[in-house]
């Protein structure tokens, strides 16, 4: 028989609420889960309850297992850690990853899930769907041993990506944010931390995540001549600014979008790959640092508003659910 679960919905721009749903049980092929964790992405999700989703972007934009349609009632999510409950004996009693939205419990096909590895706390593991945006991202720079990095946008997903650069030998990361205090994050993960006015130039990478046309314009002068910026915000409905007068053509720059949806020719490894690499790389414990805030799920729609308005400051913001 079908059973109850609760579920986030956003029912109206900038107006959450908890919902019944439910949840049938496992065909042969599928994995009943019970949410453990889930994590909130403060870009994209923040974007997405305010209602400043573009509508040519609505069909690129919706998650692997989300209801309804944007602007709303939508519901959304993609960072999601739980238990299977019920399922191939494989994958029984397992902790796992999923990209379904926050919900207590759901039934999905049992290739939509990956194993957590043991040496990841399941509350870290929420992670990986943004540590995979920055592996992505690497993948799109490519760099190489010696190279000098900057990562403009201590968020979230540029906190990730300085991390993961961080580990490669004779690499020199500088972690760029407005905010000072985003200088123990840097210090955490690995990286030298600047503020803009005070960056390193010359940088042979420059990865932009500010989501912030000030961001770009200085990624742009930091960036060694016929070198590249790799641009991994996302800017919703938000015009742009992008300066490509003064020095933008005669030192030849490039500018290059990198989107967790595609992966670069030539790459061996497919989205499932990709997943559990990030996964992997979360048994590092400086992946720690970007946690910064827990809840309950019930008061996930009292703390969405507010990280959308940046009230409750937060990088990664994990809801914890309850044994039901």
């Amino acid at each position: 028989m079908p059973a109850d679960a609760r579920a986030f919905w956003l029912a109206s721009p900038g107006r959450g609420e908890i919902r019944t749903e439910r949840v049938p049980r496992p065909a042969r092929d599928e994995v009943l889960v019970r949410t453990l964790h889930s994590g909130v992405s403060r870009g994209t999700e923040t974007t997405v309850f305010a209602g400043r989703v573009p509508r040519s972007q609505w069909p690129l934009m919706r998650a692997p297992f989300q209801e309804g349609d944007f602007p709303a009632p939508v519901k959304y999510g993609y960072l999601n850690v739980g238990v299977v409950e019920e399922g191939p004996a494989e994958l029984r009693n397992r902790v796992i990853f999923c990209l379904y939205p926050h919900q207590t419990r759901y039934t999905v096909p049992a290739t939509a899930v990956t194993l957590v590895p043991d040496g990841v706390p399941p509350h870290r593991a929420v992670l990986a769907g943004t540590v995979e945006t920055a592996v992505n991202a690497l993948w799109d720079a490519a760099p190489m041993i010696g190279d000098r990095i900057a990562v403009v946008g201590g968020g979230m997903v540029g906190a990730s990506v300085a991390a993961i650069a961080a580990q490669i030998p004779g690499v020199r990361v500088q972690l760029v944010d407005v905010d000072a205090s985003r200088a123990a994050l840097a210090a955490a993960i690995g990286a030298e931390f600047a503020t803009p006015e005070d960056a390193r130039d010359g940088c042979d990478i420059v990865v932009h995540a500010s989501a912030t046309s000030a961001g770009l314009a200085r990624s742009l002068e930091l960036v060694a001549p016929e070198a590249t910026v790799v641009e991994l915000s996302w800017y919703g409905d938000q015009p742009v600014t992008v300066p490509l007068g003064e020095f933008f053509h005669s030192r030849r720059l490039t500018v290059r979008s990198s989107q967790v949806g595609g992966i670069v020719p030539g790459r061996r490894r497919g989205y499932p790959q990709r997943l559990a690499l990030a996964l992997d790389l979360l048994a590092n414990p400086a992946f720690e640092a970007l946690i910064t805030g827990r809840s309950p799920f019930a008061e996930l729609p009292e703390v969405l508003p507010r990280l959308a308005a940046g009230s409750l400051p937060a990088l990664c913001h994990v809801i914890d659910y309850p044994e039901e």
